[in-house]
């Protein structure tokens, strides 16, 4: 599935070369930051979309690290020496789950036994009570598609099942917890609510919404689009001529008048689609990562609400 090429043997012998190099340098800032923490729940979280919900319902009570950094590729991303380190210090670890992390290779697994993380008691899956979907392609058709959180119904049970387990590790603060997730979940819902609403007037025969992966099923099904993509999960076998073919055949059936290209993978095949059927791509969308610090879409919420404007607007041009 998701391929995280990790190597833990390698990771460990870098681990320590990591740690004398920390000591080495910045120390001084290193101390500083760990007062900086004390006193609150550490946080793992396996990708920065998980990390910021943990963050909105924390807040200053919590200090979190994202295994993979914001705007990377998640595909290609394989665990650093630090992600051990922190892993192993870390009171609570979240995960997608959806066949995401524990896919494939099955790094996640390899990390939490590497740094003896127990299910449950330290490492939690965030999708919990999600309904699935599954992918389409032949041979794949038992396989979860993990990108559950393009949904807002989907993102509102994310957060409150990290809310769950921060009051359970915290329970002097489950006022706090709850009434974080309250407010944000509430947000959340508003900003789907609408969007369900929104939606209704893209017309028929232009409401296909074209990506290069095809991970924009829960998203679709959330807003009433059609989701057609050139490949269907990130693998090394993307962009063949049977995908472009059949991606643009099915295009040409339509008159969709935009196409999207997600701002984690390599916009060549689009760009190809797009001089193929002379139709435009009309921006950059959201998919496994949020921006950067200070960029549009580096929250959860405004990542979805780029997502959701842009899609409407190039679908109704």
């Amino acid at each position: 599935m998701k391929k995280f090429k990790v190597l833990l043997i390698s990771l460990i012998s870098a681990l320590a070369v990591f740690t004398l190099a920390g000591c080495a340098q910045g120390g001084s800032s290193k101390a500083d930051s760990k007062k900086e923490d004390e006193g609150k729940l550490k946080i793992v979280a396996t990708n920065s979309i998980l990390a910021d919900m943990a963050e909105q319902v924390g807040k200053d009570k919590v200090s979190i690290h994202s295994i993979v950094p914001r705007g990377t590729d998640p595909h290609e991303f394989e665990p650093l020496p630090e992600d051990i380190a922190k892993a192993t210090d870390a009171d609570i670890i979240f995960y997608n789950g959806l066949n995401l992390e524990t896919g494939g290779d099955g790094w996640f697994m390899k990390l939490m036994k590497t740094s003896k993380k127990e299910e449950g008691k330290d490492y939690f899956v965030t999708s919990k009570d999600v309904k699935p979907m599954y992918l389409t392609s032949k041979g794949q058709e038992s396989e979860q598609d993990p990108h559950a959180w393009l949904s807002l119904a989907n993102g509102i049970i994310y957060v409150n099942n990290i809310k769950d387990v921060l009051v359970e590790k915290d329970p002097e603060n489950k006022e706090f917890y709850e009434k974080n997730a309250k407010e944000y979940t509430n947000e959340l819902q508003a900003l789907h609510d609408k969007n369900v609403e929104r939606y209704k007037d893209i017309p028929e025969d232009k409401n296909l919404l074209v990506t290069s992966e095809g991970a924009f099923k829960y998203y679709s099904e959330a807003y009433g689009t059609k989701a057609a993509y050139i490949w269907e999960i990130n693998t090394e076998s993307q962009g063949t001529p049977e995908q472009m073919s059949q991606i643009i055949d099915e295009i040409k059936e339509t008159k969709v008048p935009a196409l999207f290209v997600e701002q984690s993978v390599d916009p060549r095949s689009m760009e190809s689609v797009s001089r193929e059927t002379k139709i435009p791509i009309f921006d950059t969308i959201f998919t496994d990562s949020l921006a950067k610090e200070g960029e549009t879409g580096d929250t959860y919420i405004t990542m979805m609400t780029w997502n959701l404007d842009k899609i409407h607007e190039g679908l109704t041009k």
